[in-house]
């Protein structure tokens, strides 16, 4: 049935929940500053539609859903996320297979749009409009169009969004949301009609790599960068450069900031009267706790014990919204 939501999060935990339901496996701030993001997300008959502003940089692990091909496109000129080490020009989209696993990050303040569809609705439509020769490479791939269709898309897509914004019992209307996702799937499938830039075996490879890297870091064996690189059968070297492509940090400082984040978020949630700064930040692995004060410091712009002593919040978003505002069609 269709329907939309429009949220506002000050929260990174309240945006990484929101977008699990796209495949999202983890988020990792890495900016500094208070969180803001938002999030529009359209569901239609055949097709999902999501559309996100944020405002700090981070690094997400995404799980694409079995049968789920996804779509990435930008906001016209805006910055948008790098996928899978790939960097989206204003005339491309980027699609993404089922069951695949990458890494997204951002490199600052970004607007992005993502389209959802079963793959096999997309085929039958696109067979049916573009001839039996059309088909989606596996994996991940770029896809470059004339400027006059892929603005076409864009302004489809954002004029969905505006509507939801400004009129969310628009999506109501049957016959004007059937007539909408048709367009869509529509110049959707005239921009899948060109020539797609496949992912290449070794870039293939170095993405697999760094999800099982990922998953390594969350076994909780505790074992040496040294180690996983073993694991993976891979030199230092590779990880660091994979790393540096895809996450844009080394794997020392991914590692780093994957437990500052735990650590922040513990504080956020635990009780002055029975937990320690110490305690929590030894449990994920820092010995030097004047190091981790500093750091911990730099990142978040105040002491550990200041965020245990604080209550669930933060002050009012730019957006104009609560801490988390949804409006449901």
């Amino acid at each position: 049935m269709p329907g939309s939501i429009a949220s506002v999060f000050s929260e990174a935990e309240d945006f990484e929940t929101a977008l699990g339901q796209e495949g999202c496996l983890g988020l990792l701030v890495t900016g500094r500053g208070s969180f803001r993001a938002r999030l529009t997300q359209i569901a239609l008959h055949r097709l999902r539609l999501s559309d996100v502003e944020e405002q700090l940089t981070r690094i997400a692990f995404v799980s694409v859903p079995a049968g789920i091909l996804l779509v990435l496109s930008t906001a016209g000129n805006a910055p948008s996320p790098v996928w899978a080490g790939i960097e989206i020009g204003p005339n491309e989209i980027i699609t993404i297979q089922p069951d695949e696993r990458l890494h997204t990050r951002t490199d600052g303040p970004a607007i992005w749009s993502m389209l959802r569809m079963r793959e096999r609705d997309l085929l039958e439509i696109g067979r049916a409009v573009a001839g039996p020769d059309f088909i989606i490479p596996g994996g991940v791939a770029r896809w470059q169009s004339s400027s006059a269709v892929i603005k076409e898309l864009r302004d489809l897509c954002r004029a969905a969004i505006r509507t939801t914004r400004t009129r969310p019992f628009s999506m109501a209307d049957v016959e004007a949301t059937h007539a909408l996702e048709q367009q869509i799937i529509g110049t959707l499938i005239e921009c899948l009609s060109t020539i797609a830039e496949e992912e290449t075996p070794t870039a293939r490879r170095h993405r697999d790599m760094l999800a099982r890297f990922d998953d390594l870091l969350h076994d909780g064996s505790g074992r040496s960068l040294s180690d996983i690189s073993a694991a993976l059968g891979i030199s230092d070297r590779l990880l660091r450069e994979c790393c540096k492509i895809h996450l844009g940090m080394t794997p020392v400082d991914y590692r780093r900031r994957q437990a500052m984040q735990r650590v922040y978020r513990e504080l956020r949630g635990g009780n002055i009267e029975t937990a320690t700064v110490s305690e929590i930040a030894r449990r994920h692995g820092f010995t030097s706790l004047g190091r981790f004060a500093a750091e911990y410091h730099m990142i978040y712009g105040e002491i550990p014990s200041a965020t245990l002593r604080s209550s669930y919040g933060v002050p009012p978003i730019s957006f104009g919204g609560r801490r988390v505002r949804r409006e449901v069609e």
